[in-house]
């Protein structure tokens, strides 16, 4: 038996937080530079898996080597809990989320900070969102994928697949969510570029989202979620 209610899996990194200048910030600590975000987007599992040393430019490499992962997971934390911020428009969106009785909402995430629940919740914490209001906030580790989570969740709340959605910028978050029956909310301007989903992965270019402001109106549309101008002025035309 399922609820009547929906479900929206939130992602962290690259979808409601603006990572990259935080993670910028935290190399910088340690004289290294990322370059640009285009090209860093194309250098899969740059940042989020901090693993994968044969992807990173000669100079990181020898940086990340020299300093140790300790060193660096240390600053990006520090810079994570005090200032990375999200996305302009996505507090508004997630604020309108938890506020509707009839949406199951929550958050899943593999950001590789120290303790990255506490590290988020201070993100958020900034933003006004007490991440206590979420139905769930859950952290996946990296030697996992996100697919048993989205499943689990799915089935915890007992929600319909066809009234079920998750948030990603990666490939693996579009499988992740079709795989369990879910509908996909992709964006390009986090962890993976435009090009890089369609051409390489094959993600359909009408379930991504281009800017944070794309994301939010497609959120916003497929919850009946109306803003708080629209709110104030109910009988306004466009």
């Amino acid at each position: 038996m399922f609820q009547s209610k929906r479900l929206i899996i939130l992602d962290a990194d690259g979808t409601t937080i603006d990572a990259y200048p935080a993670i910028e910030a935290a190399f910088a600590r340690h004289g290294m530079t990322l370059g640009e975000e285009k090209s860093f987007q194309k250098r899969h599992h740059l940042f989020k898996y901090l693993g994968g040393i044969k992807e990173f430019p000669s100079i990181i490499k020898k940086n990340l080597r020299k300093q140790g992962r300790k060193k660096i997971v240390d600053s990006l934390t520090d810079v994570y809990r005090t200032d990375a911020r999200l996305y302009p428009g996505i507090p508004e969106m997630i604020k309108s989320l938890v506020a509707d009785p009839n949406i199951v909402v929550g958050l899943v995430t593999r950001n590789i900070t120290n303790d990255p629940l506490e590290t988020l919740r201070q993100l958020f914490s900034r933003h006004d969102i007490d991440v206590n209001a979420f139905d769930f906030f859950d952290h996946v580790p990296l030697s996992e994928g996100k697919t048993s989570q989205f499943r689990l969740i799915r089935e915890r709340f007992q929600i319909n697949p066809a009234r079920a959605y998750a948030c990603g910028d990666e490939h693996k978050d579009f499988h992740a969510a079709i795989s369990t029956g879910m509908h996909p909310f992709m964006v390009s301007y986090g962890f993976e570029d435009h090009d890089r989903l369609i051409e390489k992965f094959a993600v359909p270019d009408e379930v991504i989202s281009r800017t944070p402001a794309d994301l939010c109106q497609r959120i916003r549309n497929a919850f009946d979620l109306v803003t708080a101008e629209e709110a104030a002025h109910p009988l306004r035309i466009a």
